[in-house]
Formats: C-alpha cells, structure tokens, sequence
C-alpha cells in the first residue's frame, strides 16, 4: 500500500513539474532568441591613457578604469554609438570599439555627453552597422522581463554578449528620467542594453542615484539588485543635439527652497540666485510654487520630478502664489548652470562667541582689503553699508552672523563701508574697502596659509545673551547644550542602534567656547577601537588648544564607505551638535584614500551642515555650482609619491576655477599616507581660519 502511495505521489509530482520545465525551456529559448537578436549592436569599449584611479569602489579599496573593456551601443548605421559617461570619467586618450564581426578596433572620437542622463556619444568610421530596434517608453511596464548585456568579458567578439535576468521593477526613476531593474548591473555592461523577451532594447545601462548627479553617483549598488537604465526612445530624442557636438546640460530653475525637506513641506522659494531662470521672470522669495509645466505640486520632489528630464534651454510654465495672488509665467526657458559665484573677502578673523553688538577684529590679513584699509586686531566694526546710510547691528543675531549674510549677498570688487570703533581709545571712524575674493578662489594662485593666528580666538561667552541695540527688544534665547557634557572618548549609537560611531571630547571642555567639529571617516578596516584611540592621541594637544572636537563614525563595510552611508554621519553629526557647543562655521569632514573620497561627498552634497572638507589622497569628482549663501573650503593634501598626486592638485585648480577656496598641500618622500605633525598644524591652521570673512 505505501508503495502505490509513493508511486501515486511521485506521478502527481511529476505531472505537476512538466509544464514548470516546458515554461522554463520556452523562456531559455526566447532569452537565447532575444539575446542573438541585439548582439550584433552590442560593442566593446576599451580606454587607453587618462587619470586612472577615479573613484572608491564598493568591492575593493580602489576602482581603476582604464584597466578592463566595458560596453556600448550602436544607434546608427553610420557609426555613432551610445555609452554611459561613467566609462570615461578618468578623461582617456585614446577610445577603442570592437564591434562583432569585424576583425580589427576601430578609433572613436568622443562627440559630446548628456550630463543630465550621463550618456556619452561616440563616433567611429564605419557604415552598414546593425542598428536595434526600441521599445516605446509607452509599452514598458513594471513586471516585465528585462535582460541586461554586456561585452566586457568576450575578448574576440565571438561569444554572445553577458546575460543578467531580470524584470523592470519601476518607471520615472532618478527624477523622471530612467526605468529601474532587479537584474545585476555592473561597470562590465554600464553602457550595454537593457533589452526586452522580444529583443527590443528598453534603454542604456548606466549607474544613477536620486542623491547625486555626477558619473559615479549609483555605482555602490552594482551588483545589489538596484539597476537603471535611460529609455533608448529618449536617446534618440537627444540624438541630432548631442550630433552637433555640445555637451547636454540639465535644465535649471535656479531657486533653492526654504526648507530642506523635499517631501512634506510646500515648497516655498527660500533664495532666488542671481542670472537664474528664475530671476529673470521675477520669482522672489518668499513665493510657493503651486504648478510646474501644467502640473499640480505641493512639494519640492514633485518639482524636481518634473524638471528632472528637461534641459538647458526648454521652456516650461510656472504657477506661483505671492502672498494672497496666483501669477502664471506661460514661458520660462531653463538654464544650464549658472556661473559660479565668488566668494567676498574683507580679510579679517572674528572674535568668536562675543555677545557684544558688532565684530571685533581678531586678525588681518596681510595685503587684504582690511590691511590696505588700515583696520587691525582689536578693533570692532559697528556698522556696515554701501553709502552714506550704514547699517548698525542689531543684536537680532551674532555679530559675525550679520556680518557673513551681508557679505554673502555682494560680490568681489565691491566697494564696501564700515564704521569700525578703533582699539585704542574711543574714537570712531568710517573706512572704505573694495572686497577680493575669498583667498584660494583663484585657480591662478595657490592659498597661502598665515604662519601664526593669535590663539585667543574666543571671548568665552557663547552661551551668554546677546546684546540689543533696542533695550525694549527681548534678546534671543541662547539654548545651552542638552544634559551634562562627557569628555575623552565617548561611545555612541544612532538612535535605531544600527550605527556605532565615538566621540572624542577635550579634556577640558568649556561649553562656553564653541568648538569646531572634524568629522574622522577611516579608511577601510581602522574601524577598531585601537584605531579611534590612535587617531584621538594624535589630535589630543591640538583639540585641546584649539577647541576641537573629533566625531569618529565606523562602517561596517570592510571596502570603505558607502555613499549610502551619509544618513548615519550625519546622525552622527547632529547629535554632537545637540550635546556640545559647536561653531556651525567650522564643521569639517576628514578622511584619508576612500575616507577621503567620502568626505568630498559629504561636503558637496550637504553643505548646510559641513563648510570645511579636508581630503588626503582624494581626488575631486564632479563639483557642484558654489552657493553663495553657503560656504564651502578644501583642504587637500597627497605625498608626493602618491600616484594620485597630481590628480589631487589638479582637483584644487577645479575647485577654485568653480570660486571655491581650496588650499593644496603635498608631502614631500610620502606616499597615500596620513599627516605627520607639521602637515596636521597645517590644517589645524586651515581650520582655526574656515571663518575668515
């Protein structure tokens, strides 16, 4: 009996198996067919020359192009091939395409590249070329198959191209612009098609990420089930542009919104920057957005959503409310991005934490509009203006605060006044100053650190109120820090306790004295508690004469950071904030190698919390525009054996064409190292200066 019963089972098993297996053998075959279809479209793409370390790889200590193939695809019959921009970040000399079939590399010249979908087109001399068929973005829908290839590893071209499987699991991803896949994206098919069951190619693989825009932004995840792709259909929209030779650049409206918050808050204009779209047609501040090309919006992600796949030069419609009235703007024409602001620069060190209205002076820089003026240590400025009509201080806020937000607001080569109540006596005068640009701005002129800056920065009073100038105004609050401060080496976690990071805290902290911040990210496996104790020795003295205080995060990640990870240091970052006293002006993010890389991300992509990065062995990326409201330094340093070395100094250059300031260091008979002691007073001397005005 209980053999019949097992007989029985295994027939039903059986039966209930066969049309799973046909399934299976008809979905083989059609991948197979499908895959055979576009192969002859898919290219190899091999670079030669350039920079070669470019960015910090999840799976390694380093990724270096230009070492590997990657992959690309044929548009046109004629030779012009798509690829992602990321396969040509470290700027090649020379651009090889082998293409199936044909015996013998072709030489590519490089056309333009769309930096808004991080496409790079090129162009190679043949003709009859296998062109590919698309799918209309219309017929893509979530739950369908989707193949992605690559040709990276098929050294003769004779081999179908590699096959990853998957389906498309989102539309109108990375602000409107790309489809979304389970299947396993990775830098050996970034460039190759992401093709249908049917053979029809949906879109180009590239890496992406809502949180960044640059080539690089979306690579921690290749691999992770996260992958994107631009639809093939909008490539071919783009396509008689990006023929004419010039880069595509992304769209702008050119305001920033009050609140931080793009998800729940409406999204009201906090600043409209100068030259912008936006200021052309006369948005202001102040004004709520209510509908974007026709579309209804009540938050800021809606309105990146929508302009996220426009370009320089599209003409959207605009709906705004000002106060109690709706205006309608029928053609605004978006701009690409706007000319960098450059810092103005009086030439002075504050005193810090002084309750007193007006700053006083604590330093002058040599041969700055300060020093030309005459203006010296110890004197206080007590009101500043363009004319006769100057501006008293208030009391509202910091001295140095109203004096940094008026400055921001004006550009070098203005001439400025103030009124400054002199040291020695009480006598009162009126100088007039032309600004320069912040010192290190200038790609023609290295910053040239001050030998010495006096050590009493502070007035020791950061937690007293603040004088008013009208004795019927309340002064505002100075909240004291919360609960009682800890000091050495404190231990901490985020509060989901998934997240570890250390505290370390001078000795004889003074709550009263507002501490600058350096944010420590380690580089791959000095995550141990040995490591943080090394590195807190080596800053000890300087913490303690220079009232610093060191945040040490840890990853996890046994490559080195994360992009992902930026969330947790800033957690990280805030809640110090909320224990300590901490100079809002000095917030500075410090890493060496791929810490390094991660602090240059941090600084770039949240600036309302960091004003300093200080890189070792790093080199810059993609720079964003300058805010002027929001200043930002480098400090970047690389031994002189270092193969990145020249790299690093080419990023300050960058840097200061795009009007920051950055100061380069090299290290003389040092490789990737870490900062001996007359390199670490350096940035410490950087640091004591990041709120020079």
């Amino acid at each position: 009996m209980m053999r019949r019963l097992v007989s029985m089972l295994c027939l039903v098993v059986a039966a209930q198996a066969a049309p799973a297996q046909e399934v299976n053998a008809d979905l083989e075959l059609a991948t197979k067919a499908a895959v055979k279809k576009v192969a002859p479209s898919v290219v190899q793409i091999v670079t030669q020359g350039g920079i070669d370390l470019v960015v910090p790889s999840p799976k390694g200590p380093t990724f270096r192009k230009a070492l590997g193939p990657t992959t690309g695809l044929i548009l046109t019959a004629d030779g012009y091939i798509i690829s992602s921009a990321f396969n040509f970040i470290n700027q090649p000399t020379t651009i090889l395409v082998a293409v199936q079939g044909h015996p013998e590399a072709y030489v590519a010249k490089r056309v333009a590249t769309d930096k808004s979908r991080l496409l790079t087109l090129l162009k190679i001399d043949a003709q009859g070329l296998p062109v590919p068929t698309f799918v209309p973005k219309a017929d893509i829908r979530v739950g369908q198959w989707a193949i992605a290839l690559g040709r990276a590893l098929d050294t003769k071209r004779l081999a179908a191209p590699s096959v990853s499987v998957g389906i498309i699991s989102a539309t109108g991803r990375i602000w409107g612009k790309a489809i979304q896949t389970d299947a396993k994206v990775s830098p050996l098919n970034y460039g190759g098609p992401l093709i249908d069951i049917t053979g029809r190619v949906q879109g180009v693989l590239i890496p992406a990420s809502p949180r960044g825009d640059d080539e690089t932004a979306g690579f921690e995840w290749y691999d992770s089930g996260i992958g994107f792709a631009i639809p093939l259909e909008d490539v071919y929209k783009v396509l008689p542009r990006l023929k004419e030779g010039k880069d595509l650049q992304r769209g702008l409206l050119g305001v920033r919104m009050k609140s931080q918050d793009i998800y729940s808050v409406v999204p009201e204009v906090g600043e409209v920057l100068k030259d912008s779209a936006a200021a052309k047609v006369g948005l202001q501040k102040g004004d709520i957005i209510t509908e974007v090309d026709g579309k209804p919006v009540v938050r800021m992600a809606q309105i990146q959503h929508i302009l996220g796949p426009k370009y320089d030069g599209d003409k959207i419609s605009l709906k705004f409310r000002r106060g109690n009235e709706e205006k309608v703007i029928n053609e605004l024409t978006l701009v690409a991005q706007l000319q960098s602001p450059a810092h103005p620069f009086l030439g002075i060190l504050p005193l810090r934490d002084d309750p007193e209205l007006g700053v006083e002076i604590r330093y002058v820089f040599p041969k700055s509009p300060a020093e030309r003026a005459g203006l010296k240590p110890g004197d206080r400025i007590v009101k500043h203006g363009l004319d006769k009509a100057l501006i008293p201080f208030s009391g509202a806020q910091r001295g140095t605060r109203q004096l940094s937000d008026w400055l921001n607001t004006l550009v070098p080569g203005m001439e400025v006044k103030l009124e400054v109540k002199r040291k020695d006596g009480d006598k009162t005068e009126t100088v007039a100053l032309t600004l320069d640009q912040l010192p290190g701005s200038d790609p023609a002129h290295d910053f040239q650190l001050p030998d010495e800056v006096p050590g009493a920065a502070s007035a020791k009073k950061a937690l007293a109120p603040l004088k008013v100038a009208n004795p019927k105004v309340q002064p505002p609050k100075v909240e004291p820090p919360a609960g009682k401060p800890e000091t050495g080496i404190v231990k901490r976690a985020t509060a989901d306790g998934e997240h570890k990071f250390q505290v370390y805290v001078p000795e004889d902290y003074d709550p009263n004295i507002a501490h600058a911040l350096v944010v420590w990210l380690h580089p791959p496996g000095k995550n141990k508690d040995d490591d943080f104790e090394a590195f807190a020795a080596l800053w000890e003295e300087h913490c303690a004469r220079h009232h610093l205080i060191l945040v040490m995060p840890i990853s996890e990640n046994e490559s080195g950071w994360l992009r992902g990870e930026s969330d947790f240091v800033l957690e990280a970052v805030q809640d110090t904030m909320k224990r300590y006293t901490i100079d809002p002006r000095r917030v500075v993010a410090h890493g060496l190698g791929i810490g390094g890389q991660m602090a240059l991300h941090l600084g770039m992509n949240h600036r309302d919390v960091f004003t300093g990065v200080a890189a070792v062995g790093a080199v810059v990326g993609t720079i964003k525009d300058n805010v002027p409201t929001q200043r930002l330094a480098f400090f970047l340093a690389a031994g002189s054996q270092d193969p990145l070395a020249k790299s690093v100094a080419d990023s300050r250059v960058k840097l200061a064409d795009k009007k920051y300031s950055a100061y380069y260091l090299e290290m003389a008979n040092r490789g990737r190292e870490y900062l001996e002691e007359s390199h670490l007073r350096q940035l410490v001397r950087w640091i004591d200066t990041l709120d020079k005005q």
